[in-house]
């Protein structure tokens, strides 16, 4: 039968380690783009649904994940159902909210653990909710922090993403400004939305030898960085690369302003993997630029509906949705 996980059963199954573990994995078996095909967004009436696909290429549950966004009350809802490769079977059906901030901050952990000058990091993280506090968590699992400098609007979000992060052992500085949080730091994280896609991040605040997380630009209406930063960025490091560089709002604006990166980026998967290239030099500034794909949904919902079923967690589907023979 079918397992259903919500969303507190999905959080107290996940962990890190093995999630990023299951990432690494899943990037090096992802020997076919035709596993994980461009995602498909409908569109009409100011909503939208977006659907991510794929069969991954270690055998393992095979799925999709559905958002849809309903715009004028700004409310969305994440569905990933999971299939048996085998069988077509029915394994799972899982509340994707905080696996999609799991995976996203646990693949962000990944690049930035292989694109970040070595050594205990500075990280500077601008924005203080859900993916920033996710993204500090997933970096402390495969890095030393040395320090975390936080920005964001309100004196009394700072404070409180000081407090949910004590456990980690790890000095956060509140900052006043964005460009104060970042100075002297060797790993930026984006993880704020401007409401009125106004660029977070700008180039000119950038240092030698900085590795840059973005992931709040993922379709062509939003804005995370600034031209400058695309600019500067000696390496591009994508998740998906096509939809980085064509369908990504900062990549747009890049382009429009005549600023052309296809020659210096290339996938996560080869960086992974070990055919391309990344970081070459502790002076480059490297950027990883994220929209999400479903090799990072499955392998995380998969990993969490492994541990349920082995735990005893979450419920059975009283109906079974029958594999047919054609």
């Amino acid at each position: 039968m079918t397992l259903l996980l919500d969303d507190a059963t999905v959080q107290s199954t996940f962990d890190w380690n093995l999630a990023i573990v299951a990432l690494r994995e899943a990037y090096a078996a992802a020997d076919d783009d035709a596993r994980f095909p461009t995602r498909v967004i409908a569109r009409g009436g100011g909503n939208w649904v977006r659907t991510l696909s794929g069969v991954p290429g270690d055998s393992g549950l095979m799925g999709t994940k559905t958002i849809a966004g309903a715009m004028g009350p700004r409310q969305f809802s994440y569905l990933i159902s999971l299939f048996d490769q085998s069988s077509a079977e029915l394994v799972a059906l899982l509340d994707g909210n905080s696996i999609t901030g799991y995976r996203t901050a646990a693949t962000s952990a990944l690049a930035a653990g292989a694109l970040a000058v070595p050594g205990p990091l500075d990280v500077s993280v601008i924005g203080s909710g859900f993916e920033a506090k996710k993204h500090v968590r997933a970096l402390a699992a495969v890095r030393d922090l040395k320090s975390v400098h936080v920005y964001s609007p309100r004196a009394e979000s700072r404070a409180r993403f000081a407090d949910e992060l004590a456990d980690l052992g790890t000095a956060v500085v509140p900052a006043e400004s964005p460009q104060a949080a970042i100075a002297g730091t060797s790993l930026v994280i984006c993880a704020a939305r401007s409401y009125d896609e106004t660029p977070i991040l700008l180039g000119a605040w950038l240092e030698p030898g900085m590795t840059v997380v973005s992931i709040g630009s993922t379709v062509r209406e939003q804005r995370e960085v600034d031209t400058e930063v695309i600019r500067r960025a000696d390496v591009v490091i994508a998740d998906v690369v096509e939809e980085v560089l064509h369908d990504t709002g900062d990549l747009i604006a890049a382009r429009q302003a005549g600023i052309d990166v296809s020659g210096r980026t290339s996938s996560l998967a080869s960086l992974v993997g070990g055919t391309g290239p990344g970081r070459t030099s502790d002076r480059q500034i490297v950027l990883y630029k994220s929209v999400g794909s479903a090799i990072q949904d499955l392998a995380v919902a998969a990993m969490c509906a492994r541990r349920a079923q082995e735990a005893g967690l979450g419920v059975q589907l009283p109906i079974r949705i029958q594999p047919v023979h054609k």
